[in-house]
């Protein structure tokens, strides 16, 4: 994506898809773990359960 893309002119499929393949990119940073399953294990099922 370019860096002076205007967001007002792209749809919420389009981000949300961006951000889900992101999420799932492994990093070194977080040894080797997605950011998803980093964020999951902070998580508990109650917390999760509220956010859906």
């Amino acid at each position: 994506m370019p860096k002076k893309l205007d967001f007002y002119q792209v749809n919420q499929n389009f981000v949300s898809a961006v951000a889900s393949k992101r999420n799932h990119i492994p990093r070194k940073s977080l040894n080797y773990r997605t950011p998803l399953e980093v964020f999951l294990s902070y998580v508990n099922e109650e917390q999760l359960s509220s956010l859906i």
